[in-house]
């Protein structure tokens, strides 16, 4: 007896369109074309995980020097201070300090100031 692959074809087919719904013209309807896309698409989602690390810091990179500036240091100056003084805050944290606490933000400026 043969197998035919009508089922497990048109589940596979399925399955890709799922995936390119929401997509433009042929790209979420043709299997051929949504095949493609979806592809890349994913290609582009593996790339930007691991791009959206470096986007984070850069943001926290510029508050924290946004925040510095406001207290009259450059960023550079400040987390030189903050290593010389032994303080192992990450940007991350001290992002977070600048946005919601001003008044702990500026004690650590005063403290890379007198490092």
């Amino acid at each position: 007896m043969r197998v035919k692959k009508g089922v497990t074809a048109h589940k596979r087919h399925k399955k890709v369109l799922e995936l390119t719904k929401g997509q433009r013209a042929s790209r979420h309807s043709l299997y051929r074309r949504a095949h493609e896309s979806m592809l890349h698409s994913l290609s582009y989602a593996y790339a930007h995980r691991r791009e959206r690390k470096s986007d984070m810091r850069r943001l926290w990179i510029s508050r924290i020097n946004a925040a510095a500036q406001n207290n009259g240091i450059n960023y550079s100056q400040f987390m030189n201070g903050l290593k010389k003084a032994n303080i192992g805050l990450d940007r991350k944290m001290l992002a977070d300090m600048a946005v919601r606490e001003p008044e702990d933000f500026t004690r650590l400026v005063e403290l890379s100031r007198t490092a």
